[in-house]
């Protein structure tokens, strides 16, 4: 049986699944495997899997013998007034989604579990966190890395892949992984997109129709930026005019940000290279989206 999955195909597995909710399970099922010679891929995210996730698993299953995701929806990296409690949680169509991939265990621990007693220890974001993402959700990196650094440490795989789209979060847990020697092997995933360019996120159900076809915008106006890179323009100043034009074009659409960085400091350079990305964040309605792309010809989303 095959499944299709935007822009990639992928095989079903239909495994037998083991399925933990408590972390001295996690880790028994992990040491298990270690015990058979088994190397270990880790998925975390947050549930609502769509076919962006898969490709994190197709990913882990080419590179380890064991595959462990995790869900769970950490109440920390959301601030007050976001939609924390209304954030979709289909357990029963993961658990299937997840199954038919071929993740090996699957980690459902319960907030309780993750963050017993009076909590005193968070990882702060620093200077990489701190603008774009970081200035408009405050808090939310740091409740990103502490989740991470658990669940890194629970788990504890040789790899762990994580998606392109959210590309300072990815930044930011390759330096969690560096600053603090954890011996974990960061894989970034490129983004899976809808056929008409919308890159694949959780929150897209949250979009009507009509919001739908203007969550576009985004898609097109990072490809504004690097069709003005590949032509020649490398001034960030100019790059930025070009994308911001277009996102501002769509009526409904309320743009956040819209910039050229570094992906490695997330700082903004004079002149842009090929491995400079573009980012953006819109409201489109009542639904916040982010996207990005590498600018260079031959970047991966």
């Amino acid at each position: 049986m095959k499944f299709e999955a935007g822009n990639i195909l992928m095989s079903s597995t239909a495994t037998s699944m083991r399925t933990a909710t408590a972390i001295a399970e996690i880790r028994a099922a992990v040491a298990e495997a270690r015990q058979s010679g088994a190397t270990i891929g880790f998925v975390p995210t947050m549930g609502a899997l769509h076919e962006g996730h898969l490709s994190l698993v197709e990913r882990s299953r080419s590179e380890c013998d064991v595959t462990v995701m995790s869900i769970f929806v950490n109440p920390l990296q959301f601030a007050p007034g976001e939609d924390y409690s209304r954030y979709p949680r289909p357990i029963g169509d993961d658990d299937r989604l997840a199954r038919d991939a071929g993740v090996d265990i699957l980690f459902r621990p319960a907030p309780e579990d993750m963050y017993q007693g009076h909590r005193t220890i968070t990882v702060t974001a620093g200077p990489l966190g701190a603008e774009w993402e970081g200035a408009s959700r405050p808090g939310h990196f740091d409740g990103v890395l502490t989740v991470v650094a658990k669940l890194l440490n629970i788990v504890q795989p040789d790899v762990a892949v994580f998606g392109r789209k959210d590309l300072q979060q990815s930044s930011l847990v390759k330096a969690l992984v560096r600053d603090l020697d954890m011996p974990v092997s960061i894989i970034l995933s490129p983004i899976v997109r809808e056929p008409d360019g919308i890159a694949m996120s959780s929150r897209n159900r949250y979009l009507d129709d009509a919001d739908r076809v203007r969550a576009r915008i985004l898609s097109r106006a990072l490809e504004a930026a690097r069709n003005a890179f590949n032509a020649g323009e490398c001034d960030v100043a100019a790059l930025e005019a070009a994308g911001k034009s277009v996102l501002d074009s769509e009526t409904g659409v309320k743009p956040d940000y819209f910039a050229i960085v570094d992906p490695s400091t997330f700082t903004r350079p004079q002149f842009a290279s090929p491995s400079a990305a573009a980012i953006a964040a819109a409201r489109v309605g009542s639904t916040r989206l982010i996207d990005n792309i590498a600018l260079g010809a031959d970047g991966k989303d």
